[in-house]
């Protein structure tokens, strides 16, 4: 909560009163600071926040604070209320152990009875609570083919080009927006960016609120940075939230800013979320579509981006269908099949490559959708398979495939390559090579699959 605070006083939110009931008791006993409301309010006041201490059940005392706090202007106001818990009934009241826990019939008789007492608020129309700018012209990102751009930058090109489509669309940054390249959108959109700061958890909530004005956010920081704010993602879609968010900077592939900065465990985090949508694009014309997609996408939808430049593979009018996969090499009698998705694609087709030339001819598989998975294509593959992931083997891209595959009839076998060791600080390809998952590593793999499948068939009648 604090980070909200700290959010609200900076924007001078004067148009916000919160309300602490500071009510003594917790779950299991006396909260931290019992009825000790100055320590509330002495936080709230370093914050930038105008602080009121009432008495809870004054009614006088509230009605003064709330005209106190709409005559307060230039930050937001805490109303620091002192309450009884289970006020009003003997049998409750000021006592520990019931909570969460059902009151008798008595307690609405002691409290008065049924009154059906029913109070009128005046509310805002929908449309008078948001006031985005009216679109520019936008230019969508076209890459060719045969350059390199990294996905992250076309995040951030083609947000802003979206931004410039849908007034609707605001984007929030948290302290990274030269990394994520989402300041595009802050420099195209001013009035429809705002940065959080290293306030992950902030900017979910935020996001939330802003979708319940009817905006679309998109919400961006490293892919590890996420975790901080995931059971804020979490609530969110227990709440139903319709959140886009995308993590930059993931895998060993980010090279020598090093573990702690390594997301490893994002597509874990996300393809566990109820009803999310998890997309891993490859190159820059596949990351622009993509985001185009995740505008109108329900419930939280989750772009995992790539620091590197890698090389544009798909044409820029190619489509991208939410639940798809691409195929990208394949002949008409593949002994093996790679899927692989963002850095490792590129892996795994240098090492077709290699492969082509020992004769050994291997289908190359990218599924930028992690989830929804197209499960119809990857249950249909007869051949072995090797999938290649940046990531933590645990919940990852090589799982969502096995997932896909356990109601096969006749599944094949199947070879995870995944981070399976904490890495080092070092660079890129060095890393990758560590990991067990670049080029050479993905080519032994299938060769060694192959090489089963042929002895198996050799020692068969």
């Amino acid at each position: 909560m604090w980070e909200a605070a700290e959010h609200a006083a900076f924007y001078e939110l004067d148009n916000l009163t919160a309300i602490i009931d500071v009510n003594r008791l917790g779950q299991r006993g006396e909260t931290m600071h019992g009825w000790d409301l100055t320590s509330y309010s002495d936080r709230l006041r370093a914050f930038g926040w105008h602080a009121i201490e009432v008495d809870g059940h004054d009614v006088e005392q509230v009605d003064a604070a709330y005209r106190e706090a709409e005559s307060t202007s230039g930050k937001p106001t805490a109303i620091v209320a002192k309450t009884v818990k289970g006020k009003g009934y003997s049998k409750v009241e000021d006592q520990g152990g019931w909570h969460g826990k059902a009151v008798a019939e008595e307690a609405v008789e002691e409290l008065g009875g049924v009154r059906n007492i029913t109070v009128d608020v005046p509310k805002p129309e929908p449309a008078e609570r948001h006031r985005f700018d009216a679109p520019g012209s936008p230019e969508w990102p076209r890459y060719e083919v045969g350059s390199k751009v990294a996905t992250r930058k076309a995040y951030g090109e083609a947000l802003a080009a979206l931004g410039g489509a849908d007034p609707m669309v605001v984007a929030l940054g948290g302290e990274f927006s030269n990394s994520t390249y989402a300041e595009i959108f802050a420099e195209a959109h001013p009035d429809r960016y705002l940065e959080m700061y290293i306030a992950e958890q902030q900017m979910a909530a935020a996001a939330v609120g802003i979708q319940v004005l009817g905006g679309k956010p998109f919400a961006s920081t490293f892919a590890a940075f996420w975790s901080r704010a995931y059971d804020f993602v979490r609530m969110a879609a227990i709440s139903r939230a319709n959140l886009k968010l995308c993590g930059s900077h993931a895998g060993v592939s980010i090279g020598e800013d090093g573990p702690s900065q390594m997301a490893l465990d994002d597509l874990a985090e996300f393809r566990a979320i109820n009803g999310s949508t998890v997309l891993y694009p490859s190159d820059g014309n596949q990351a622009a579509k993509l985001v185009k997609a995740m505008a109108d996408l329900d419930g939280i939808s989750f772009l995992r981006t790539t620091r590197a430049d890698t090389p544009v593979i798909y044409d820029a009018d190619e489509d991208f269908p939410v639940g798809g996969s691409k195929t990208v090499r394949s002949t008409d009698d593949d002994d093996v099949t790679i899927v692989a998705a963002g850095i490792t694609l590129h892996e795994a087709l240098a090492a077709a490559d290699r492969l082509a030339d020992e004769d050994i001819a291997a289908r190359v598989i990218d599924l930028y959708s992690v989830k929804p998975i197209d499960a119809e294509t990857i249950s249909a593959i007869r051949t072995p398979i090797v999938t290649a992931e940046d990531h933590w083997a645990e919940g990852g891209l090589g799982e969502a495939v096995l997932a896909a595959l356990a109601d096969a009839d006749d599944r094949p076998p199947v070879q995870i390559l995944a981070v399976r060791e904490l890495p080092h600080s070092g660079k890129p390809a060095e890393l990758l090579a560590a990991a067990g998952i670049d080029a050479e590593a993905i080519a032994a793999a299938a060769r060694a699959l192959v090489s089963q499948k042929v002895s198996r068939l050799s020692a068969t009648p």
